[in-house]
């Protein structure tokens, strides 16, 4: 059954929705009879998206229109919302997808870490503040989707920034749908969108044509919708690489360390290479 909020009419936010997996959302929610407000920086990429979106919406340019917006500024999203509300009378599904991964280091530069948590986990709670509030008091269904990260349930070496932006964000959505099932009687709902490799802006380190272990962010987007059909809270995509009995077993892994007081990311430990190689061979 669709997610009772994905109707014709409804009003979709989406930020970070001028390219990827947001711009492949947006097209989705428009073909389905949505409005559509795409929510980015950069003017020319704003209208580069609405132009393509609008080949997809069924009232064409009237249902589908723009606001740049930098999620990490409480100020833009409050403008956002303004704008949503003046035009269409408030939101339906808001999906908090901006995201940026510019790298880092533990003892990098303090400007990246402080970006990189101001879009992908402040973005999200100052989104979820503007915007869940007076969803709840329209009385209709709603729909708020967070797009998170493998790399913040399996924590990898590597950008250590990215991984508390992203664990972060999937505390802060499991807390919100416990919120919202105690408050908002089921007419709200939250889910955790947590993707594969997907080729896009993040991903593409140069390239310009799509790795085949990678999948689309139409094929993430499909994905999502049924998964969102299914009710799923943790929507955990696989990939052309990783199916998803793998992501199963390394995530089982990572929760693992505490349980077995092994020691931190032991699966990136020269001592417990090979237990992690029997462990994969004998669950899988």
């Amino acid at each position: 059954m669709t997610h009772p909020a994905l109707v014709p009419g409804a009003v979709a936010v989406i930020t970070g929705g001028a390219a990827g997996i947001g711009l492949a959302a947006a097209k989705s929610f428009a073909r389905q009879g949505l409005r559509i407000c795409i929510a980015d920086i950069g003017a020319q990429r704003l209208a580069k998206a609405v132009e393509e979106v609008c080949a997809f919406a069924v009232n064409g340019a009237q249902d589908v229109f723009a606001v740049e917006t930098d999620v990490s500024r409480v100020e833009d999203l409050l403008h956002l919302q303004t704008a949503v509300r003046e035009r269409c009378g408030g939101t339906d599904v808001l999906m908090n997808n901006a995201g940026i991964q510019p790298g880092s280091g533990i003892f990098g530069p303090a400007q990246n870490w402080q970006r990189v948590l101001g879009v992908n986990l402040m973005g999200v709670i100052q989104g979820t503040q503007v915007f869940v509030p007076e969803m709840i008091e329209r009385g209709r269904p709603g729909l708020v989707i967070n797009t998170g990260s493998k790399q913040g349930i399996t924590t990898p070496p590597g950008d250590p920034a990215y991984n508390v932006s992203k664990a972060g964000l999937k505390a802060f959505t499991e807390a919100l749908q416990h919120e919202l099932r105690n408050t908002a009687k089921g007419q709200v709902t939250a889910h955790l969108l947590i993707p594969g490799f997907v080729f896009t802006e993040l991903s593409r380190n140069g390239r310009s044509e799509k790795p085949a272990g990678a999948w689309t962010p139409e094929q993430t987007v499909d994905f999502m919708m049924e998964r969102l059909d299914a009710g799923d809270f943790y929507i955990l995509c696989p990939d052309n690489d990783v199916p998803r009995s793998l992501d199963e077993l390394r995530i089982l892994w990572a929760a693992g360390d505490i349980v077995e007081n092994r020691p931190a990311l032991s699966r990136w430990h020269p001592d417990y290479a090979a237990a992690f190689d029997t462990f994969i061979k004998q669950q899988g």
